[in-house]
This record gives structure tokens, sequence and C-alpha cells, in this order.
């Protein structure tokens, strides 16, 4: 663990290479553009080629994609509780993205001209949905089950080849995936971004993945839309001195174990007393864990403690730090949460663990990262949604607006578009 504060001489420096974190190493972006050049080369040889390569499976075109007896024998096998989890959980997102769901919406400004917003689902979205040691069934929930609840027509999934859980098989059925490819990483998100012959491409690609999948998405953007460039997981927690210690470590901990070991797990406070506790309690905390390899490569990189003069310089510091989850365990929550300028997704209160929104709250965990939480908001439905403008001006309403139309067409010496107006004063 790595601990800061305040009057440290270097206090500032280190700061500032905590916000500017990168998303992934450049070098990820070499490797992803060799891997997606070659899918748009060979198409389907290349997918083929890439899962032996990468995922040491012969896979074969026509069986890039999972039959539908394969997912029920999968289905069938998932124990009762956990199939109740994923529905439930399900259940709870989809509510909240129903709220949050745009709606066509018109106003009159001025006498004759009306202005609005047309909001239409995509047609064919792509969700990639990460696999290795810790396969996340709920992104398939926060990301198809979102995308469901736009209104969007054919949603397909992409996750690695070999044993894929039965749990993500049925998580993708109970949103209504239609297509689920077993291609992995670089491979499987330029898939559904260029197609091949087997594969029909999609307007929109969604879900984490690792730096390679990440660059990849980054140097596909133009060719399809993306959700985010995000990296490694992260969360901050700003807490008062009555906050409580082992909740603390249990929630920084919980981000450590990811994988990559490249998360970053940060507490901010003003009580030293209360770093110390923490310190202790994730040291004992740690012990319990499978995953311990990667926590401790994150407890030696990623995990700070940082102690401010103040509360409020706390809420300073995590808004420049812009995590991708932010808990705020204080005596009153609410009163610094109105203090953040950015962050992914802000957790209230002593019992508000981060994993609940990893899980089951509603808002999608797809988040920003890497300090992107300043210039980017996390998937929501609107996301998967076109938005079209809407204006309707009648005869009259227009006559009082040509003079303006034809100034600044001169001033742009765009003469037809003066024309456009000028054309329509005696009709």
């Amino acid at each position: 663990m790595i601990r800061l504060s305040f009057d440290d001489a270097d206090f500032g420096k280190r700061l500032a290479a905590l916000y500017g974190r990168p998303a992934y190493p450049p070098q990820a972006e070499n490797a992803a553009r060799e891997i997606i050049d070659a899918v748009k080369k060979r198409g389907d040889k290349a997918l083929s080629g890439f899962a032996e390569k990468f995922d040491r499976v012969k896979l074969a075109p026509e069986n890039f994609r999972v039959s539908e007896k394969e997912i029920a024998a999968a289905v069938k096998k998932l124990p009762a509780a956990d199939k109740k989890a994923i529905r439930t959980a399900l259940e709870q997102i989809s509510c909240f993205a129903r709220v949050t769901k745009p709606l066509d919406w018109t106003f009159s400004p001025r006498p004759g001209v009306k202005l609005g917003e047309k909001y239409t689902p995509m047609d064919r979205v792509g969700v990639y949905i990460p696999g290795g040691t810790a396969p996340l069934v709920s992104t398939v929930l926060h990301t198809a089950g979102i995308a469901r609840a736009a209104g969007v027509k054919e949603i397909v999934g992409c996750t690695p080849p070999g044993n894929i859980p039965a749990a993500t098989l049925y998580a993708m059925k109970c949103c209504g995936v239609k297509e689920i490819y077993r291609l992995g990483g670089v491979y499987g998100v330029a898939a559904m971004a260029l197609g091949t012959e087997t594969i029909r491409p999609v307007e929109k690609i969604v879900g984490p993945g690792n730096a390679y999948v990440t660059a990849a998405k980054k140097l596909l953007f133009g060719k399809v839309a993306i959700d985010l460039v995000a990296g490694p997981s992260e969360i901050l927690i700003v807490a008062d001195k009555r906050a409580n210690s082992e909740f603390i470590a249990a929630d920084l901990l919980s981000q450590a174990e990811h994988g990559s070991g490249l998360e970053q797990a940060v507490l901010v406070t003003d009580s030293a007393e209360l770093i110390d506790r923490v310190a202790a309690a994730v040291e004992r905390q740690k012990k319990a864990l499978p995953r311990i390899e990667t926590v401790e490569k994150v407890m030696k990189n990623g995990m700070f403690l940082i102690r401010t003069a103040t509360l409020d310089d706390a809420c300073v510091l995590a808004g420049k730090y812009a995590p991708e989850h932010l808990e705020i365990q204080t005596e009153t929550p609410e009163k610094y949460a109105k203090k953040i300028s950015a962050a992914g997704a802000i957790f209230l209160g002593d019992w508000t663990p981060e994993p609940v929104g990893d899980f089951c709250a509603g808002p999608s965990h797809v988040l920003p990262t890497a300090g992107s939480a300043r210039a980017f908001n996390g998937l929501e439905t609107v996301s998967f949604m076109r938005r079209t403008s809407i204006v309707k001006y009648t005869k009259r309403a227009l006559q009082k607006e040509i003079s303006v139309v034809e100034r600044f067409g001169a001033m742009e010496m765009l003469a037809a578009h003066g024309n456009a107006g000028t054309i329509r004063r005696t009709k």
C-alpha cells in the first residue's frame, strides 16, 4: 500500500501522476491493429487462426456460433439459485433502464415553429463479454439487458471460446441476445465491427475488456460506435474518522481482485488514524481471498491511502481523479456528494458497497475509467438509441426569419443557402 499525505513535499507531483493514469499501455494499440487488419483482409480464416493462437481452440466458421442446443444443455445444469439471482438483477437493471429511457418530445419556442427530438433504437448492436478467470456474467445484464430495454432489434454477443459458463449463456438468453459467438478478445470485437463471411457487422459495440480489447474498440471507432475507452477497474473512497475500517478494506479489495493487477483502489480521508485501521484490515482480510497474487500486485502498485487536510479537500481530489466508482462513507454522504465534480457512479453511505452497483442496483456498471469521467458518461438506455432533431416551420414563421437565413448565407459566402430562404419570400 502506498501512503500519501498533504504535508509531503512531493504530494502535488505524486497526485498529478495519479490523475494522469492511462487507460491502456501504448503497445496494446499496435498489437490490436495487426489483428484488426488481419480480420479485415481474411475474414473467417483469420478468426479461426486467432482462436487457435490466443485461446488454443480449433474453431471452424460453422462452429463460431453457439447453438440453441448447446445453450439449452448448459442452462439445464445451472443451479436454480443462480438463475434466480440473474433474473432478479436483470429486472432491477431493466427497471432503471425503462425509467431513464428518453421520450420523443416537441415544443413551440415561437409562433409557427415546432422543435423537438425523436429517439429511435439501434437495429443491431454487439456486446463483448470477457471470459478468463473471472467470467463477468453481470456484464451481460448491464449491456445486453439495457439494449433490450432500449428496444434494439438484434443483440449480438461475443465471448471467448472454450468452456463458456452456463451462467453467461443463461444471462444472454434472458437478455434476448439473438446470436452468441465464441470469439474472444480483439478478434471477436473486430468480427462484430467489420463483419466476415459468417457474421454480419453491428452498429455499436459495448462492454469491457482487457487492454487490447480497449485499444481495438478505440481503433474501430468510426467504423462502429463504441461505449467507452475504459481501462482497468478502480474505486476511490472518501471517508471520515467514524467510518467502518472493515467495510472500507473489503470495498478496496473488491476492486483489487479483478484480474489484470493494474486496478486501483484509493482511500482519501482527513484521518490518519482511519488510514492505520484500514491498512491493518486490508492485510487481515486479504488472507482469506483466493486471488491473492492479483490482490497483492494491486496492493503494491495501485492501492493508495491518502490523507488530506479536510474532507472538502478530499472531495476536490476525488473530482480531479474522476474515479469509475466513488464511495462516500461519511456521516452526511449527500452533503459531500454535492462537492464531487466528476465520477462514473457515486455510492452513498456505509451500507452501499460498490459491488451492488456491479451486480444488481440498477444503473449500468459499464463506466468511464482512467479519469475519463471528466468527459464521458457510463452506459445508459440512450446509448443504444439514435437522437434525431425535429424542426417544423409554418409559412408565416419562416417569413419572419428569412432575413436571418439570407444574412448568414452572405456572411458564409454560401449563396445557395441564402437563396433557399429568398425563393420562399414571394410564394
